[in-house]
């Protein structure tokens, strides 16, 4: 898969958004690389790891977020099933599944009823270990502040201000890659 061309299309018009998209997805698959090195024992499928980082967050351009130079219709929070709805329209359901399970550490159905969140009523979890490194890896950055990667304890209190459920999954993913 040429993530590259990928980009392009949906981002030719949007050069500053298409920028700060690259540059977060490159910072989260260098990170979720050097896990699968550090741990050569889960034999992770490094290809696809760089794939699947790169177009994570491809929804964003859907989205209203004005701050990181979305100027589209939709909530933030529906970036992850717009992305996989991108992908899965590219023939790239496996890439799909990475972008709807990314959000926080993943979304039970229980977490997105309870706050009435704008998503499928569905988990929307990451089950395979390369869902699972990608959205590990993607917490310790944000597209606000492209230059900086939070510390372990700054992508805690991240994941935690949306609920236990999740700090609960994110910790259970640093047993796997710390």
């Amino acid at each position: 898969m040429d993530y590259a061309l990928i980009i392009d299309k949906y981002y030719k018009d949007f050069p500053e958004l298409r920028d700060i998209l690259v540059r977060h997805s490159r910072a989260v698959a260098d990170k979720a690389l050097a896990i699968a090195d550090a741990h050569p024992e889960l034999l992770l499928d490094r290809n696809f790891i760089v794939e699947a980082a790169m177009v994570h967050d491809i929804g964003i351009v859907k989205t209203d977020a004005p701050d990181i130079k979305c100027f589209g219709t939709e909530p933030y929070i529906r970036h992850g099933v717009l992305g996989a709805e991108i992908m899965r329209a590219e023939g790239f359901p496996r890439h799909a599944r990475v972008c709807e399970r990314h959000t926080g550490a993943g979304l039970s159905l229980k977490e997105i009823t309870e706050q009435n969140l704008p998503l499928p009523h569905a988990d929307l979890l990451p089950e395979t270990l390369e869902e699972k490194v990608i959205c590990y890896a993607d917490k310790f950055f944000s597209k606000t502040r492209l230059n900086r990667e939070k510390t372990l304890e700054q992508a805690e209190r991240s994941v935690a201000k949306h609920g236990d459920e999740g700090l609960a999954r994110f910790k259970e993913m640093e047993k796997l890659f710390e």
